[in-house]
């Protein structure tokens, strides 16, 4: 039987460090909230959102644009929050509609206060090694995942199933870091279930629910599981459950596996741009 990666532990982990941290400002840092439009979706991650700063003392500021609006009038908005010395991060609810540069927007927001890693200043800040730099949330969360159960990195064949710009790249530089060895796979790949069985440490965040299924999976491998994908009311992942549980050593689970993590991840960035903002004063 597999080894379960709960991420809730682990958030819980992180957040009772915040705890601390938050204790030590003396102040609560301010987490900015840029939206467009009323998506159910976006209005549900925030309202997560918001019971977990309000737990840990943490404000947040709603800046909510019409579904209509331009790309200018975020610039204008991401300008805004840039100015404010009481905005320590902002988040940036995505995908933006289709009128608006999503690109143009996050590479708008000031690098001290893109706690998610979105901008090509970030990412090209991590794919250089500044290890200073935010990573994209979901990306740092796998490593969070692999560090707290102690689990190797360093050596292993890691094989990244997605090739996005939000976890599978960064991941793979993550990994990289960290002394693994990376294949990074994407719908060109050929014999894709051959390279996975191949792989130590398998990560897939591809969004096609059951595509990791035995074909694909070994004895001793560790898998975590970041496509998210809802049908219906379920929120499913790309491994198939059943068949991670009776062949491999370690995977994570949807929902409650990598999912869990990267809110604590965000919130832990927000906590270290304001301890940075006041070394700057």
């Amino acid at each position: 039987m597999a080894e379960l990666l709960s991420g809730k532990v682990v958030a819980a982990a992180i957040r009772t460090e915040l705890a601390a941290r938050i204790t030590q400002l003396g102040f609560a840092p301010r987490l900015a909230l840029l939206r467009v439009g009323e998506h159910p979706d976006d209005l549900a991650y925030i309202r997560s959102i918001e019971r977990q700063c309000a737990a840990l003392g943490i404000e947040t500021e709603h800046f909510a644009l019409p579904l209509g609006s331009t790309t200018g009038e975020l610039l204008r908005a991401a300008d805004a929050i840039n100015i404010r010395r009481d905005l320590h991060g902002c988040l940036l609810l995505r995908p933006l509609p289709e009128q608006i540069d999503e690109a143009a927007v996050c590479d708008a927001l000031a690098p001290e206060k893109d706690i998610d890693g979105m901008s090509s200043r970030s990412l090209g800040a991590l794919f250089v090694g500044d290890r200073t730099a935010f990573a994209p949330c979901t990306a740092q969360a796998c490593i969070e995942l692999l560090d707290y159960y102690h689990l190797p990195i360093a050596g292993l064949h890691a094989v990244v199933l997605g090739r996005s710009l939000v976890v599978g790249r960064p991941l793979g530089q993550l990994l990289l870091q960290r002394d693994a060895t990376v294949t990074v796979c994407h719908s060109e790949t050929r014999d894709l279930a051959a390279l996975c069985r191949g792989a130590d440490l398998l990560i897939s965040a591809v969004g096609q629910p059951g595509l990791v299924n035995a074909g694909y999976l070994r004895a001793g491998q560790i898998v975590l599981d970041v496509g998210t994908t809802m049908q219906g009311d379920r929120l499913l992942g790309d491994v198939n459950a059943a068949d991670a549980e009776a062949l491999v050593r370690a995977w994570s689970p949807v929902p409650g596996g990598v999912g869990a993590v990267t809110t604590a991840v965000l919130l832990r960035n927000l906590v270290t741009a304001a301890e940075r903002a006041v070394k700057r004063r």
